[in-house]
Parts: C-alpha cells; structure tokens; sequence
C-alpha cells in the first residue's frame, strides 16, 4: 500500500515535471519570434494629414454663409439686449414688451439656428472624416504588406512608443495622392 502510494506520487511529480518543462519551451520558443508593431495616431493623421486639411477648408467654405447669417443674427440679439436695457426704463409698457417679445422670438431663432448649424456641420464633417479613414486604412493596409507589419494599432491606445509610431509615414503617404 505504501508503495503504491509512493509509485502514485512519483508518476504525479514526473507528469508535473513534464507539464512545466513543456511549458517553458513553448514560452521559450514563443519568446524567440519576433513581431513587428507599428501604430498610428488618428487624432494626428486627421489634424495633420493633407486631405484633412483639404476637407476642413472645404467645410469652413461650404459653412461661411450660414456661420455670417448667424453672426448677424447674434450682433442683432445683443444690440437689441443693449437697446432693452438702456432704454427700456424710459419706454412705453407696450413698446418694452414689443421689444421684449422681439428679443425672445429672434434669441429662439438664433438658437435654433445654432443647433442646426452645429449638426450639420458636425454631420458634414462626419462624412468628410470617414472617406479620409477609408483612405487612410487603405494607406495603413499597403505600408503594413510592404514593410511587413504583423500588427497596426490605431487610437484609443493607452502608450505607444515613438520607436512603433507610423503616423509620419501615413500622413506622407496620404499627401502623395
């Protein structure tokens, strides 16, 4: 019975033995393959890249006029505050509250103006954005099979070292078309 159990004990300690030296040569031979990483930063490729400068000044073009309407509107607004508060101690109750009914009705429209002018130029700026990340991934795709990439990390990425950092090399490969 004793060495029965002893038997049983040795072939566990043998079988745990072999187990950690399997272990250790697959982390061995897992550890002696290298990977090449890179990393762009999109917040930088969007801010810097020469088609999102393009679609930026396009945007501010295609906006320009509403931006101006809404300028206006505003200057009209605080005139009209400024003109309410000088003289509206001095004027008649009906033409304060004319005046009164005019500010709130052009401060609504102004901020009606203000919202729709925001969610179309963020839905504008949306589109433009996602045909420069089509290209952009395109871009990403040809420089990882050329310089043999096995992984390419975009944002949100806590730490990326400047040594994995491709982004200057998206950026100029986006200028060149």
């Amino acid at each position: 019975m004793l060495v029965a159990r002893q038997s049983s004990m040795l072939v566990k300690a043998c079988a745990r033995g072999l187990v950690a030296a399997a272990l250790l040569a697959f982390a061995t031979s897992a550890a002696a393959v290298e990977y090449k990483l890179g990393f762009v930063n999109t917040e930088r490729l969007f801010r810097e890249a020469a088609p999102a400068k393009r679609a930026q000044a396009k945007i501010e073009k295609e906006f320009a006029t509403r931006d101006g309407e809404i300028q206006k509107l505003a200057k009209q607004v605080r005139d009209l505050q400024a003109s309410l508060d000088k003289d509206g101690p001095t004027m008649a109750e009906t033409e304060r509250r004319n005046k009164e009914r005019d500010l709130a009705n052009q401060s609504r429209d102004l901020q009606r103006m203000q919202r729709e002018f925001r969610e179309d130029l963020n839905l504008r700026r949306n589109e433009e954005l996602a045909g420069i990340q089509e290209r952009a991934n395109k871009v990403i795709q040809q420089i990882a099979e050329s310089e043999k990439f096995d992984l390419i990390l975009q944002d949100p990425v806590v730490y990326a070292s400047q040594r994995i950092d491709i982004t200057d090399k998206v950026i100029k490969a986006l200028a060149d078309k």
